[in-house]
């Protein structure tokens, strides 16, 4: 029953029978076969068929929703289990906003230090994609925002308020400045985060409230690309300010605060909605629980990055 209910999942996850069947390693018949046998069982159609997929039927999405708690419970039995058996080791996967990639290992650093046994894989995603991937048990946990959009069934834990800066050359007309207004920003060519992303977004209602039009010069679905070319000197753009210090600035690039109005929004550790928690996930909620007071006063833990942060400005400097 198991490997049928991870059939449907894969199903609702690729939306086509070949690309789930090859997922779950199976063949295409073998798996549509699997779906029959739940629909028999059931005595309803929970698949539109037609030459392709064409979605869950009502019965179906409720046997979906059960297919996801069902396997999300036997997987955390599996790794209970396994976790009093040889303490706690594994495999975890989170997701991230772009702009709160930099501060996933204040998160993962620590909680290795804990636990050494267990790895971690890390992927970017819109703030959308973060909670899909939960959802269909993609990944184990996201860090996105917590109060721009809908969430849906989660489970939260608010780590920090992001609060936003102008990243500009110190040589150019604002770089001077202890504080710019959103108005301001919007009369300065700017690259940004693509219109996919929640950050983006964010970005764009605030500079049409100062009456602002966005037309960026450069767009990116990577914070990296951004900010190399705000390093050269030659661009700016908008950043949180977090993400700005754990990037590090050079001589020649500030980070400034906006103002009138100042927003700030929460980004936070999203995971399944599940009493219990795989013990993977029940400490990593633990570990973000004990961040959040540090992360939301303000300052950034003291970890081995300083050390390379330094070295980071050193070379920053000679460039």
């Amino acid at each position: 029953m198991i490997d049928k209910l991870e059939f449907i999942i894969a199903l609702a996850r690729e939306r086509h029978f070949g690309h789930a069947a090859e997922a779950c390693g199976v063949s295409q018949p073998t798996l549509s076969a699997a779906i029959k046998q739940l629909e028999d069982s059931f005595g309803v159609l929970l698949v539109h068929r037609g030459s392709r997929f064409q979605g869950f039927t009502p019965e179906g999405e409720r046997v979906l929703d059960w297919a996801r708690r069902i396997v999300g419970d036997t997987r955390a039995m599996h790794q209970e289990i396994d976790a009093l058996k040889r303490g706690l080791a594994g495999h975890i996967r989170i997701a991230a906003i772009p702009t709160a990639l930099g501060m996933v290992a204040i998160l993962t650093t620590p909680y290795r230090a804990k636990h050494p046994d267990v790895s971690f894989s890390i992927l970017s995603r819109n703030s959308i994609e973060v909670l899909g991937l939960l959802e269909n048990l993609e990944v184990d946990a996201g860090l996105t925002y917590l109060d721009n959009e809908p969430l849906g069934r989660v489970q939260t834990v608010p780590l920090y308020n992001e609060e936003y800066r102008l990243l500009i050359s110190s040589d150019s007309p604002l770089g001077k400045r202890d504080s710019v207004t959103w108005a301001e920003v919007g009369k300065v060519p700017l690259c940004l985060l693509t219109p996919d992303m929640q950050n983006r977004r964010i970005i764009e209602s605030l500079l049409r409230q100062a009456g602002a039009h966005v037309a960026p010069t450069l767009e990116s679905d990577s914070i990296i690309v951004l900010f190399a070319h705000v390093r050269t000197g030659r661009w700016a753009s908008v950043m949180p300010a977090k993400l700005a210090a754990v990037l590090g600035l050079t001589d020649t690039v500030r980070a400034i605060s906006i103002v009138e109005p100042e927003v700030t929004h929460s980004i936070g550790l999203v995971v399944p909605h599940r009493n219990p928690l795989t013990p993977l996930i029940n400490a990593l909620v633990s570990e973000a629980r004990l961040l959040a007071p540090i992360l939301s006063g303000g300052d950034l833990p003291s970890m081995p990055m300083g050390k390379r942060d330094k070295k980071s400005r050193s070379t920053d400097r000679s460039l």
